[in-house]
């Protein structure tokens, strides 16, 4: 099958290397030259512009953008522009899904149907593969199904029941309902992914304090005592702890996977400063979850957790200084804690 690939980052790149491997006919594009030159050297057929990407695409067109959030409305808009009716637009960035409600309405009235495909897989889905959750038409989803199939890890990949009892979901991609619903599934996963790293990070940085007991600790009216040190005399080796969960364990994943490969390299994680992104999806989550009255106080935790390592929290934990010193006349203390 022919699709059209416009976004050729670290994601977009590696799916038009997947499709090819399975035989598909991929057209790319990027504002980028030297990422289309790439792909071309791979097989792929490049272009050098917009309307040279759209014209070499056989109707009905499939183009399948992957960029970031910020500007995919925009692009998207300007690649319709180009298109004709029963043509399809599929968004498989971590677009808002309001945007792909309101961007399937308004293609609608051109007869152009829009998908947005929540793709789930990192710098790692060449390989394994990218789970897809899909939000569209009917018809335009099932004409992309081949796409879908080659993208996704295949039952192979997966553990537990594959007998098809929730469609091609054992097979790593699902039609989830209406354009939106794609992205709007996806927004919830990375909200939870969210929630799952900041669990992993917090309980392994609380073995590396295992041995508190051993380290000086100031006697002063600024430092809260620790009443028994002889509880906390454990130098946790923590790149095996990491691996030994890998194994057998009920909070092994593959997330984990990555966490001791991290550790094993690096055990100091000396090479990160701590400053942790966050994308808009987390941000997206706690909307919905407030929107519909749901609580999330996990996921909300994970979220501002991230924007106090931004240096978001700085100014108000200046200010508990300073009322600290206002009222007891309280001198803030390094933060190395000396």
């Amino acid at each position: 099958m022919q699709i059209g690939m416009m976004g050729l980052g670290r994601m977009g790149a590696n799916m038009v290397r997947r499709l090819m491997r399975d035989g598909h006919e991929c057209i790319v594009y990027d504002i980028s030259a030297a990422s289309v030159k790439s792909l071309q050297d791979e097989g792929a057929i490049g272009a050098g512009s917009l309307e040279e990407f759209v014209q070499k695409l056989a109707k009905p067109r499939a183009i399948w953008l992957m960029l970031p959030a910020a500007i995919t409305r925009r692009v998207a808009d300007q690649v319709a522009a180009l298109l004709d009716p029963g043509d399809i637009i599929i968004d498989g960035g971590n677009s808002y899904y309001h945007d792909a409600v309101d961007q399937a309405a308004t293609l609608a009235h051109k007869q152009i149907s829009f998908v947005d495909v929540g793709t789930s897989g990192g710098v790692w889905g060449l390989d394994r593969g990218y789970c897809l959750m899909i939000g569209g038409p009917d018809e335009a989803v099932k004409h992309l199904d081949p796409i879908f199939a080659t993208l996704a890890p295949g039952p192979e990949q997966t553990s537990g029941p594959s007998d098809g009892e929730f469609g091609t979901a054992h097979r790593g991609y699902l039609h989830c309902g209406p354009s939106g619903s794609g992205h709007f599934v996806k927004m919830v996963h990375n909200g939870i992914e969210y929630g799952v790293m900041a669990a992993y990070a917090e309980g392994i940085n609380i073995l590396k304090s295992a041995n508190a007991g051993k380290r000086p600790r100031p006697a002063d009216a600024e430092t809260s005592p620790l009443p028994t040190p002889q509880y906390y005399q454990f130098d946790i080796d923590l790149p095996a702890v990491a691996e030994v969960w890998r194994h057998g364990s009920v909070i092994g994943s593959w997330l984990l996977d990555l966490t001791a490969g991290a550790l094993k390299d690096d055990p100091a994680l000396e090479s990160f400063g701590g400053r942790v992104s966050d994308s808009g999806e987390g941000r997206w989550t706690l909307k919905a979850a407030i929107d519909t009255g749901v609580p999330a106080p996990v996921l909300s935790a994970a979220l501002f957790d991230r924007f106090s390592s931004q240096g978001e929290s700085e100014f108000a934990d200046k200010l508990l200084s300073a009322m600290r010193f206002a009222f007891g006349g309280h001198k803030e203390k390094p933060k190395d804690g000396s």
